[in-house]
């Protein structure tokens, strides 16, 4: 499995767990010249820009931590961008999905919310 596929796999986990706590997903993989989002949505009057970060292991750090200063600096400037204003309710979340591999297929073993992560 590629690394593309087991992001869109840790993205479509993602996306359920937000719609399943009544947020509204409204864009995947947003993409322009300062980066790109994982997900944009709507939670209440909040546009929601989630960082989605899928591993198999903690091994080497819990997921979260590889949204390092730089990757924070891009996706703040590209939503800003994409809202065309710094001056909306907005809100930057980390979403953690932890999987395990049977034979081909890939299962969600973990899935943790960090609202407001930075």
């Amino acid at each position: 499995m590629t690394t593309k596929q087991i992001g869109d796999f840790g993205e479509d986990a993602a996306c359920r767990y937000l719609e399943g706590k009544n947020i509204k997903v409204l864009k995947r993989n947003y993409h322009e010249r300062s980066g790109e989002l994982d997900i944009i949505a709507k939670d209440g009057e909040t546009i929601v820009f989630a960082e989605v970060k899928t591993r198999i292991s903690k091994a080497f750090g819990v997921p979260a931590e590889f949204v390092d200063c730089k990757k924070q600096e891009k996706i703040i400037k590209t939503a800003v961008s994409y809202l065309g204003s710094d001056d909306i309710d907005m809100r930057f979340d980390v979403i953690e999905v932890m999987y395990e591999k049977r034979g081909e297929e890939l299962f969600v073993t973990e899935i943790n919310h960090i609202k407001g992560a930075f």
